[in-house]
């Protein structure tokens, strides 16, 4: 009985300790900062730049982080968080990851056969993987665990592969790639260049058959400022892109049309 007494006693006087500290000590809720947590989505998919919803709707209310930054957010909630914010929304460009590879076992040449831990990172520390190509997608689904929203397939012919209709462009599969294959990209832009590697065209060829090779001829073939070379890997301009025409260009399919990537589905 003495020690129900003692132990209701002790929480009789912790709670009015705690009760003290947050009358005097205790932050002042944010009027502001309660209203936009009621209109961001709660995903805290990271895709603002912020560790969740809490910290992005913090940040606004603090005027921080702009209005739009989140990838899930559609244009009205935007409008309504600027009008409460009393700022200007700006023109929001819908982004998609792409993996900037072509490197499957279909075309890529494996040196070796990785038996370890299905991580992507784990496999580059057994010497850089099994693929010839060391800046080819290992196909181990690291990005694919990291995407909350399912957009990423890992084919059986291991190479990584994003659904665009699905992809929100949050981002972190980005950084979950330790080989850095994969970018956002406007969701309008009709091609891309399925390669990374920077070496020479004969070296690429020498692991890949579908690697970028350096020709040349999607240059000559796009517009002015379309496509560009970095080395001996072209690069394409997505605030001018080609049209999707370009691709039948490209010899060995490394250039190719988002709704070839998306037909290609297994």
């Amino acid at each position: 009985m003495t020690t129900v007494i003692l132990l209701t006693v002790t929480g009789l006087v912790s709670g009015l300790a705690i009760g003290i500290v947050v009358k005097f000590y205790g932050t002042t809720p944010n009027p502001l900062e309660e209203k936009l947590l009621e209109l961001v989505p709660g995903a805290n998919c990271g895709g603002c730049g912020f560790a969740g919803c809490e910290g992005y709707a913090k940040a606004m209310a603090e005027g921080s982080a702009k209005p739009g930054a989140c990838p899930l957010m559609n244009d009205a909630v935007v409008q309504e968080i600027c009008a409460l914010l009393g700022v200007e929304s700006e023109a929001r460009k819908p982004m998609v990851a792409i993996v900037c590879c072509s490197g499957d076992d279909d075309h890529a040449q494996r040196m070796a056969f990785y038996n370890g831990v299905n991580d992507c990172q784990n496999a580059m520390l057994v010497a850089g993987g099994g693929k010839g190509c060391v800046y080819g997608c290992l196909g181990l689904g690291s990005c694919a665990r990291a995407c909350p929203y399912g957009a990423i397939e890992i084919r059986p012919n291991h190479i990584a592969v994003v659904h665009p209709e699905l992809c929100v462009g949050c981002g972190k599969c980005v950084l979950a790639c330790p080989r850095r294959l994969i970018k956002l990209t406007p969701k309008s832009a009709p091609v891309h260049v399925f390669c990374s590697s920077p070496e020479r065209g004969a070296l690429k060829r020498k692991f890949c058959s579908a690697a970028c090779i350096g020709c040349r001829k999607c240059v000559k073939e796009a517009g002015e400022d379309q496509v560009s070379m970095n080395g001996a890997l072209a690069a394409i301009n997505y605030d001018n892109p080609p049209d999707a025409g370009v691709a039948a260009a490209c010899p060995t399919g490394a250039l190719r049309t988002t709704a070839v990537m998306e037909s290609t589905r297994g």
